[in-house]
């Protein structure tokens, strides 16, 4: 017989309730871990600085895991993450702020830096490795550092995490224009940690991107200018931040970025129009884009990217403005990359010989 689950967050029949770690007192980080009894289990427990994170408590939807058939794990393992996507969602306001304070970074010319350590640090590279072809930046502009170096990247090396040396020489190589963004489930990774006080230091602009609790945590306000704390609350497996926090990461890191660029001009409508075709998959999404903004058919949308030298802005502004690649060019220049506002603009004044 299959065990059934309590009812959900939502209430929804045969679901279990999720838990909240700071709304629901008593629940994830207090009701069902080790520290409730006094053990010298729970004594030991209690001595370790990492014991209270929320990140690290017993979560009570799984006790028992070990007894559960594969599908009634992985309906666990997906409903906690639902649980983190919502929290991710309750947050929007400060990851708008960071969203903003990015595009803001990269309009002024500066360099925003992705800093973590194991699964946060993986994440930032995966975040810094998709903007290049998907928004068309530079590579240098938004930019991971994982401790470790790249060899983390596909092989663990958790002992790197507690590199406070190598974390602060990264942040002294940052200027007052850039923006460090440091990513921690815990809150308490060593890397991340000096990376961010040094970037302080030197005056750039700093965020701390954790899945710990503010409320429970006060003094996190303290480690960056602007703390998004997700508070995710306790994993399926104890401790393990890859699943439920680190769904919860990138879907905030997924906003981040994209609210950025969607802010910079990167898109028109809900395009990518500042997609850099390298590939042929990317060089047909390209046509595709150019036939859907311009409302032509494939053939002109093809000629249009040809007259426009492969820049999928400059051919749906010549495709909806009825202007040549250089006349487009001009419009672009002059609303910075907008397309809206570049169809909008009245025609640049042509020198004669």
């Amino acid at each position: 017989m299959k065990r059934r689950c309590p009812p959900s967050r939502d209430g929804a029949p045969g679901e279990r309730r999720a838990v909240s770690a700071d709304r629901d007192r008593g629940t994830e980080g207090t009701e069902g871990t080790e520290g409730t009894e006094d053990t010298p289990a729970s004594r030991a427990s209690r001595s370790s600085r990492w014991a209270t994170l929320p990140t690290e408590q017993r979560n009570p939807r799984s006790r028992d895991l070990d007894r559960l058939d594969a599908e009634e794990v992985v309906r666990l393992v997906l409903e906690e993450d639902r649980v983190g996507l919502e929290r991710a969602l309750e947050q929007r306001r400060p990851l708008a702020t960071a969203a903003s304070w990015l595009a803001e970074t990269l309009e002024r010319g500066g360099d925003a830096i992705l800093v973590g350590a194991g699964t946060s640090g993986r994440l930032a590279v995966l975040e810094a490795a998709e903007c290049p072809p998907t928004f068309g930046t530079a590579p240098e502009r938004i930019r991971a550092a994982i401790a470790g170096g790249e060899q983390a990247v596909f092989r663990a090396a958790e002992g790197a995490e507690d590199d406070e040396r190598a974390g602060r020489q990264l942040g002294e190589e940052t200027s007052a224009g850039d923006l460090v963004l440091g990513i921690s489930a815990s809150s308490v990774t060593a890397f991340p940690a000096a990376a961010l006080a040094a970037a302080r230091e030197r005056g750039a602009r700093t965020v701390l991107l954790t899945c710990a609790s503010l409320e429970r945590q006060p003094e996190l306000a303290g480690l960056a200018d602007l703390v998004i704390a997700l508070d995710t609350g306790a994993e399926v497996l104890t401790g393990s931040t890859r699943l439920k926090a680190g769904s919860a990461t990138k879907a905030a890191l997924n906003a981040i970025t994209t609210a950025a660029m969607v802010r910079l001009g990167k898109t028109y409508d809900n395009l990518m129009v500042d997609l850099r075709p390298g590939s042929a998959k990317l060089r047909d999404r390209a046509e595709r884009i150019v036939a859907t903004a311009a409302s032509v058919d494939a053939e002109a949308a093809r000629r249009l990217l040809r007259d426009a030298g492969g820049d999928v802005k400059r051919a749906i502004v010549m495709g909806l403005a009825g202007v040549d690649a250089e006349e487009a060019a001009h419009r672009l220049e002059r609303s910075r990359g907008h397309v809206r506002a570049a169809i909008d603009l009245s025609p640049v004044p042509r020198s004669t010989p």
